[in-house]
């Protein structure tokens, strides 16, 4: 049986965001061609993390800068590493190619990282989200861990053409691989339109995007809808809620900050429509993608539409100015033809764009001709092998040097 190592930046939580959901699907893809997988992570044990010891996956804990990890890795001896996110590629990376060289090296990127903080910036500097540095330091660190590895996992149809276009890298490197949907929800399932009540957001509180919308959406968004719907609520949900967000809580003015949601379907579900005023980030957005499984309608703005809907119609509204998405928001509210319309075109998104059968086929065929042909693959990819070897003597020297240190200490 082949091995599959996933080194994780974080012990995946489902609950709690897309990025853990998005792991358990790339964990039941690997079990699936036959892996016996082993997850490891660096990072502390959460209450809310997924218990995939129940599905016969291997928990392994990890320390950075240690040599522990060569005998761990050298032991193991995996057929398939996959890095979780590029942070574990620069940890890790020069480590498996060391001890394992003949494993496929694959990376998960989730978002891009880098275009994340950089839109970040751009906003906090009142610059438009087109005018952002693309050779920022984040962003040389992130591509140089794509150039390294032998296959990385894009979620947006968006990255995966500034990848191309912007960073010149070839698309034998690149998978698009979106949110995956095993089989459609059943429409008749659905609550109706009168059945539903209030608004609703949902998101890990960690992720900035998240926070900087509960923010946007208390101050500027929520008292033009609160005008005209006198009775409405605003619920917001998500893990992990700081002080500063629980102080937002209003209930004279129905912005009710309710924190962790058990049942994050059940909360979205019981909504009428859900709110995104999403100003900055990347990837796709799993609160929107949830939303259309429930059917939900929904409103955001660009950021929180891009790559999820190709040239189709979004169900419920993208705006682009708090007006716009406030009188959207009200209208799709109390407009009941509107918000089934936008239920419907809801469930046209999901069949069209992320029934998972013909991305997992995909994704099947791309590692095993990476696996057939791994020599080749890899003398096409002088550059990979360029940062590689630079890469691997700096990273080397430094965590050799933190782990002297740290034993002297």
């Amino acid at each position: 049986m082949k091995q599959l190592l996933v080194i994780g930046y974080v012990w995946p939580e489902p609950n709690s965001s897309a990025a853990g959901r998005n792991m358990l699907t790339l964990l039941q893809f690997f079990q699936q061609q036959n892996y016996q997988i082993t997850f490891a992570s660096p990072a502390a044990e959460s209450p809310h993390r997924f218990q995939f010891e129940e599905w016969g996956i291997a928990k392994a804990e990890i320390e950075l800068n240690n040599e522990s990890f060569d005998h761990f890795v050298s032991a193991l001896n995996p057929d398939v590493v996959l890095f979780d996110r590029f942070m574990m590629e620069e940890q890790f990376g020069w480590r498996v190619s060391k001890h394992c060289p003949n494993a496929i090296k694959i990376l998960d990127l989730e978002d891009l990282c880098s275009l994340r903080n950089a839109r970040q910036l751009a906003l906090k500097q009142n610059r438009t989200l087109n005018d952002i540095d693309y050779k920022s330091e984040l962003a040389l660190r992130e591509i140089a861990a794509i150039w390294r590895c032998d296959l990385a996992l894009v979620i947006s149809s968006f990255e995966m053409e500034l990848l191309q276009t912007k960073y010149s890298l070839p698309a034998e490197k690149l998978f698009h691989l979106p949110f995956l949907l095993d089989e459609m929800p059943e429409p008749a399932s659905w609550q109706t339109y009168d059945d539903r009540a209030h608004f609703v957001t949902i998101g890990n509180f960690r992720h900035e995007p998240n926070w900087d919308a509960v923010l946007y959406l208390q101050q500027k968004i929520w008292p033009l809808i609160r005008a005209k719907l006198k009775h409405a609520e605003m619920h917001i949900y998500g893990a992990y809620v700081p002080k500063k967000a629980t102080q937002l809580n209003n209930p004279k003015q129905g912005f009710l900050v309710k924190g962790w949601a058990d049942d994050a379907e059940a909360v979205v579900s019981s909504a009428r429509v859900c709110l995104a005023p999403l100003r900055f980030g990347a990837g796709l957005k799993g609160k929107l993608f949830e939303a259309m499984l429930v059917g939900t309608p929904s409103v955001t703005t660009p950021i929180g539409a891009e790559a999820m809907h190709a040239d189709l119609t979004w169900p419920g509204a993208i705006a682009q100015t708090d007006a716009e998405f406030a009188e959207a928001a009200i209208n799709l509210y109390q407009d009941k033809s509107v918000w089934q319309q936008a239920q419907q075109q809801g469930k046209t998104l999901l069949e069209t764009l992320y029934l998972a059968e013909p991305h997992i086929n995909s994704l099947k065929q791309s590692i095993k001709l990476i696996e057939e042909n791994l020599e080749d693959f890899r003398n096409r990819n002088i550059i990979g092998a360029m940062l590689q070897h630079h890469t691997m003597k700096s990273t080397q020297y430094m965590a050799q040097w933190i782990e002297a240190k740290n034993k002297n200490t």
